[in-house]
């Protein structure tokens, strides 16, 4: 299966939709560059993050956000244009993605109001026993942030 992978640029926020099954989805506009530095050319990809994933970071992927994805599936879709006329957009689906980089000053306090108060959770006895409903960790001291 062919993939795409890299350090893209977030075009603009992520929003949190719900399919008509009930399953969220986030849609995200990224951008890469290639070329030579004097030729540098934006590529644009629309790619999806599905399921608790979706739901964990829509509030996290904002615009100017710069992120290391892995985008399966990568494909051509056609489309009618505001013209009329017919356009074309490279798709995927993003299978796996890291924040690079810092983060922009409106990630500093989440956009969205905080989740409703849940009773506090008993801590795990080891690493082993921690679900994987945790939506990133801290990978060192450094600037990178993990997806899991």
């Amino acid at each position: 299966m062919a993939n795409i992978q890299g350090l893209f640029r977030i075009g603009r926020d992520a929003e949190l939709r719900y399919t008509p099954q009930n399953e969220p989805v986030i849609n995200l506009a990224l951008a890469f560059n290639y070329g030579k530095k004097a030729d540098n050319t934006s590529q644009w990809v629309d790619a999806t993050i599905w399921g608790k994933r979706a739901e964990a970071l829509a509030q996290y992927l904002l615009k100017g956000q710069q992120v290391f994805a892995v985008i399966d599936d990568p494909h051509i879709e056609t489309y009618k244009n505001r013209d009329g006329g017919e356009s074309s957009k490279l798709v995927g689906k993003i299978s796996n993605i890291e924040f690079a980089g810092t983060r922009p000053q409106q990630a500093q306090q989440p956009r969205q109001s905080p989740p409703p108060q849940r009773a506090p959770a008993q801590p795990a006895a080891s690493l082993a026993d921690m679900g994987s409903d945790i939506p990133f960790m801290r990978a060192g001291h450094g600037a990178a942030w993990r997806c899991i």
